[in-house]
């Protein structure tokens, strides 16, 4: 049963995308000799006006990385097919950091899930979703590879554009959508951490990487980015701007959902942009990252971070915070901690129910679409 805290009115935000640039929406697949006759980048669906879609789906930007964003983007599928997928390039361990390290590309994993899960239900769907998620066993220089992750680097080598190699791949996976690095350079994270060496419990310490930070035995207390105020991809910015609702969350709270927060493009894109900003929140605290962690303190690190940010809706599973994962939450001070950041608490059961803390994406779709149709809309999209 789903229940809603009450935030802060909201008010309908319009806003005319007419004439907005055009963007790849993935639909269809390549046409034979599609790859030798087309252009360098593929041919964008043409956008269309607020009024022309005021009976369409939502346009939703999601904002994260890992498998937190790859169960949002499951979850998000099932409302729209106009839907952005903004991806974290900070991973440095595994597949892509080899790949990252060999050949100083962007770290291809976290596209390359966020592409799976965009992947359609229907044969062609299924298939492409497994191929690309399939990794190369054995312990020769292949061994551990994703195939997905060095189809991607092999058009990034071919196109020199990540943003149209990405979007080639779309179209070969029919994928409801479009994934987008979030800048074009790789980038690595920096934390500040509390008793990263257990025998020194009080004393601070800078850990770098992401593979790092995510299994560090202390607390971490921030993060930044290196290189400092790294470009952001300019689709990625406008795909902020132009959104009819953002969703940052689940994921990594320092390592896949933070950092976008730290690109100063598109942080001022989440700052201004008209739409509606959702964040959701994790199921549990995660092992390293935010071991001990409150729900508030999770709010709490984004408000550090960000706080000139405001949000619109904070969705939390109910079970989570009421005897599960959370322990026994103050949900007197989550509320609280909600409205500093201008957001309406809303309570769900987006959980699996086999006791695992992952969203099940048809609960979470179920969640996001009465938010959608509840919070401040901006057209009948049904």
């Amino acid at each position: 049963m789903t229940g809603y805290v009450p935030g802060r009115q909201f008010q309908n935000r319009t806003a005319d995308r007419s004439g907005a640039p055009a963007r790849s929406t993935g639909t269809g697949r390549p046409r034979s000799g599609a790859a030798r006759t087309g252009p360098s980048r593929p041919h964008p669906a043409p956008r269309t006006s607020q009024a022309a879609r005021s009976n369409q789906a939502p346009r939703i930007t999601a904002l994260g990385g890992g498998q937190g964003l790859s169960a949002s983007l499951s979850a998000l599928r099932r409302l729209t097919s106009d839907l952005t997928a903004v991806v974290t390039v900070a991973d440095d361990g595994g597949s892509s950091g080899r790949l990252r390290e060999e050949l100083g590309v962007l770290p291809p994993g976290d596209l390359r899930k966020a592409l799976a899960a965009l992947c359609g239900d229907d044969d062609w769907g299924r298939t492409w979703s497994e191929v690309i998620q399939q990794r190369f066993t054995g312990t020769g220089e292949l061994g551990g590879h994703a195939v997905g992750n060095l189809l991607i680097v092999a058009l990034w080598e071919k196109l020199g554009d990540p943003v149209a190699a990405l979007d080639w791949v779309g179209r070969l996976l029919n994928v409801q959508g479009r994934v987008l690095p979030m800048s074009a350079v790789p980038l690595d994270i920096e934390a500040v951490v509390r008793g990263h060496d257990p025998a020194f419990p009080a004393e601070l310490a800078a850990v770098r990487g992401q593979a790092n930070v995510a299994v560090t035995s202390g607390t971490v207390q921030s993060v930044r980015l290196l290189p400092d105020e790294p470009p952001a991809v300019p689709e990625a910015v406008t795909a902020v701007r132009e959104a009819d609702w953002v969703v940052l969350g689940p994921g990594s709270w320092f390592t896949s959902v933070l950092p976008h927060l730290l690109v100063p493009e598109l942080a001022k894109a989440l700052v201004e942009t008209r739409a509606r900003r959702l964040l959701t929140l994790n199921l549990a605290p995660q092992p390293g990252e935010t071991e001990g962690f409150t729900p508030q303190r999770h709010l709490e690190v984004i408000a550090d971070h960000a706080p000139d940010l405001a949000v619109d809706a904070i969705l939390v599973d109910e079970r989570a915070v009421t005897g599960g994962a959370f322990g026994q939450a103050d949900l007197a001070g989550l509320e609280k901690a909600a409205e500093r950041m201008g957001a309406a608490l809303v309570l769900g059961r987006v959980a699996r129910t086999d006791g695992t803390p992952r969203h099940d994406p048809e609960l979470l779709a179920a969640a996001y679409d009465r938010i959608f149709r509840t919070h401040g809309r901006i057209g009948p999209w049904r």
